[in-house]
């Protein structure tokens, strides 16, 4: 080994000389470095997932071409992780986390992806479809399969907390400092989170979800510990972030998840959810009994992007603000695309190549040749027109069970810890199903992670559920024995 190492170097010492390139000098490092760093990411492969948590705040877009984007470093991470994983099933498929299978969740994420597979047969582009198809799969298993292996007690959830919380708010305090030069102003606020965001709504949207997550923390602290005041700082600083975000989503989406809480402790949920769907439904069936819809068609000439948020507020209240009336045009085109292929769809990641063709101009805005190449801002529309009504319904089924299932583990576990992680993962849910609402933010590395990650958690919180059942069975066994 020793020699070779040694006939590398001195080959790759005399070829850096005769073609005067240094960087033939990092073979003989590469050849080093590259098994050590194989075995490291293979023995350890747990440490690269605490590792992507870490970096998910932090992460940053970078284009790779024209049409395909990366989020560095954390999707190469769950690239690499995915291949370890499945190359580690392979040889070993014991690691497999069997207790999933027993799961009707699990169930319904299968044909999710299922489903999204078989509409890339009958995609528009199906190579852009493959693409988001197999992203999908580098999520879902790092955050869904993988967590079954490595998180087994209390300390393992509260290292996930603070992976998350700890970069996010270190995020959130550059942001502030950096926004008082601006004076926090309204504009100011799209200056100071490059690199870590694209926008405000993706800042907005985390910090929010992670406020949840602060909220667990400081529940499961008692008071008397010095971390307690360390997390009632937190929350003041995500507080303020939040409120200086000017994200009426996000603002949203906290008053909802603190309603969500109330209405899990009162194991309302699934009421308050088929009172939403019915309401729901009625709506959209007005919208086009004799083309109501056209009613909130906007006025060219009157709708503006306005500086001051004030003015942006009463702009939303009478419907003149430019970003929700592009919304209208979009929304309308979506569902004129899914009247034109209800079954599969357009194909996954195939919006925005035939979206123009389906629009109607009475809601065309000044900003609808949308340079930035963004979605339609509705994720429950977006999969629909892209995978059919029946790709809808799946998606549907998997996130409303989702919710329906942190509702019936807080009602059901005795561990106050578990029941809760339940909670929060339920609330978190509602925020995210509030954001998604107006946007597209589960394809997006940073609320994607968090939504694949909830059902993680969920996995994991109802094999707690069958260990408590089983101690409590078993303690009831040995009780009647001695009597």
């Amino acid at each position: 080994m020793f020699v070779t190492a040694s006939l590398i170097f001195i080959f790759s010492l005399i070829t850096a000389i005769a073609v005067q390139n240094f960087w033939w000098l990092f073979i003989p490092f590469a050849w080093i470095l590259i098994p050590v760093i194989f075995n490291y990411t293979v023995s350890f492969t747990e440490r690269l997932f605490w590792l992507v948590l870490i970096l998910l705040p932090l992460s940053t877009e970078l284009m790779v071409t024209d049409s395909l984007g990366l989020d560095f470093p954390d999707e190469p991470l769950l690239i690499l992780i995915t291949g370890i994983f499945i190359v580690k099933l392979i040889y070993k498929p014991s690691l497999f986390p069997k207790h999933v299978l027993k799961r009707y969740l699990f169930f319904l994420l299968i044909l999710h992806l299922l489903w999204i597979f078989i509409c890339c047969f009958f995609s528009v582009d199906p190579i852009l479809s493959i693409k988001f198809f197999l992203a999908k799969i580098w999520y879902v298993i790092p955050f869904v399969l993988l967590p079954q292996v490595i998180i087994k007690s209390q300390n393992d959830f509260k290292k996930i907390a603070l992976s998350l919380l700890l970069p996010m708010l270190f995020v959130v305090l550059q942001a502030l400092i950096r926004h008082s030069f601006y004076n926090f102003s309204f504009e100011g606020i799209k200056q100071v989170l490059d690199p870590f965001f694209r926008n405000h709504v993706n800042y907005s949207a985390m910090l929010v979800c992670l406020l949840a997550v602060l909220w667990c923390m400081r529940k499961l602290t008692p008071n008397n510990q010095f971390y307690s005041k360390l997390i009632n700082a937190g929350i003041v600083i995500g507080i303020t972030g939040l409120i200086f975000s000017f994200s009426r989503g996000a603002w949203s989406a906290l008053v909802l998840g603190v309603l969500a809480g109330i209405i899990f402790h009162l194991k309302k949920m699934k009421i308050v959810l088929i009172g939403f769907a019915i309401s729901f439904s009625v709506l959209i069936a007005w919208l086009f009994v004799n083309n109501n819809y056209l009613k909130f068609a906007p006025d060219y000439q009157h709708t503006i992007f306005h500086t001051d948020f004030s003015e942006h507020l009463q702009a939303t209240v009478t419907l003149k603000d430019v970003s929700n009336a592009e919304r209208f045009y979009r929304w309308v085109a979506a569902v004129n695309m899914i009247a034109e292929k209800p079954i599969a769809g357009f194909g996954p990641n195939n919006f925005y190549d035939n979206y123009k063709s389906f629009t109607r101009n009475q809601f065309k805005t000044w900003v609808s040749n949308n340079p930035d190449h963004s979605s339609v801002h509705n994720y429950f529309l977006l999969t629909a027109l892209e995978q059919g009504v029946v790709g809808l319904i799946l998606f549907a089924a998997l996130f409303f069970g989702m919710i329906l299932k942190t509702q019936q583990l807080y009602k059901q576990l005795h561990n106050n810890f578990y029941r809760t992680i339940a909670l929060t993962t339920g609330i978190v849910l509602v925020m995210i199903g509030t954001v998604i609402f107006l946007s597209d933010l589960i394809e997006t590395d940073k609320i994607g992670s968090l939504f694949w990650l909830s059902l993680g958690m969920i996995f994991i919180l109802q094999e707690k559920l069958t260990e408590e059942q089983h101690s409590i069975a078993t303690t009831d066994s040995q009780f009647s024995d001695i009597v």
